[in-house]
């Protein structure tokens, strides 16, 4: 294949949509517990089939490639001076998670939520769920309780995860109240996790909640990480459409096609 052109490479990629999925496939090395018996069965939407027969996990190939020599986050914001993570620490919390959410009673398939503003701590409850084949879906802090009520109810989620509060342009907002309200809205929720951000006393915050426990206690669960091997269009993470018109819609994305997405637009 020669291509002139960026455009020449786009319409490749529309005329020959199979060849060019494939292609990406191969030159990521994809790694897939069973192979693929077609890129894709039929050219139709709704009802399109990437990748049939293939299993595989999105959060092992975020792994894949973990290295000492360099952090795999670092996260500042303006309550908080940088931090760093290795790649070592957030395997080791990312199965302690995994190992305390089955402890709880999350199976592949079974939907965990997040009322959490983007820190660490949400992408090892994501990465968690992800290795295990739990269904991720999350609201900003920022979202009053009827607009988290919409979208998560939607999804009978049996976990929630939930900071206790935010802070933005130097002001501080304590959620503590709200995820009381959530609890008591999404009647198949079985346990509240609750992460500590704007006050450190957690304890006695969890005292006030029901079927709750703290973020500290999801890490006493040493664990090796499993990757649960599932289907490429098993459902990753559910997303939401704005609401403008009636209920936001859920807007549910699988593990293989975000990966490719992610390997094609990120690397």
């Amino acid at each position: 294949l020669n291509f002139q052109t960026r455009d020449d490479l786009w319409q490749w990629s529309v005329d020959h949509l199979e060849d060019f999925w494939a292609s990406l496939w191969e030159y990521f090395h994809i790694q897939a517990s069973s192979p693929y018996s077609a890129v894709l069965l039929e050219r139709k939407m709704p009802g399109a089939k990437w990748f049939s027969g293939a299993t595989l996990n999105y959060a092992e190939h975020v792994f894949r490639n973990a290295t000492s020599s360099r952090p795999a986050l670092l996260f500042r914001s303006e309550r908080h001076a940088m931090v760093e993570v290795s790649w070592s620490e957030l395997q080791q919390k990312v199965a302690s998670i995994a190992q305390s959410l089955r402890a709880m009673g999350v199976q592949r398939g079974d939907r965990v939520v997040a009322y959490m503003p983007n820190i660490p701590e949400t992408l090892m409850a994501f990465l968690a769920c992800a290795s295990m084949g739990a269904t991720w879906s999350s609201c900003s802090p920022d979202f009053g309780t009827n607009s988290v009520i919409d979208r998560f109810k939607q999804i009978e989620p049996k976990v929630l995860f939930a900071v206790d509060g935010y802070q933005y342009g130097g002001k501080t907002f304590d959620r503590r109240p709200i995820i009381a309200e959530l609890q008591q809205s999404l009647p198949t929720l079985e346990k509240t996790v609750l992460v500590p951000y704007l006050f450190a006393d957690a304890q006695s915050a969890v005292e006030d909640l029901s079927n709750a426990v703290t973020w500290q206690e999801l890490l006493k669960q040493p664990s090796e990480i499993v990757f649960e091997q599932v289907p490429f269009d098993h459902p990753l993470w559910v997303l939401y459409s704005s609401g403008t018109t009636g209920l936001p819609k859920a807007i549910v994305q699988g593990h293989g096609g975000i990966l490719l997405e992610h390997l094609k637009s990120l690397t």
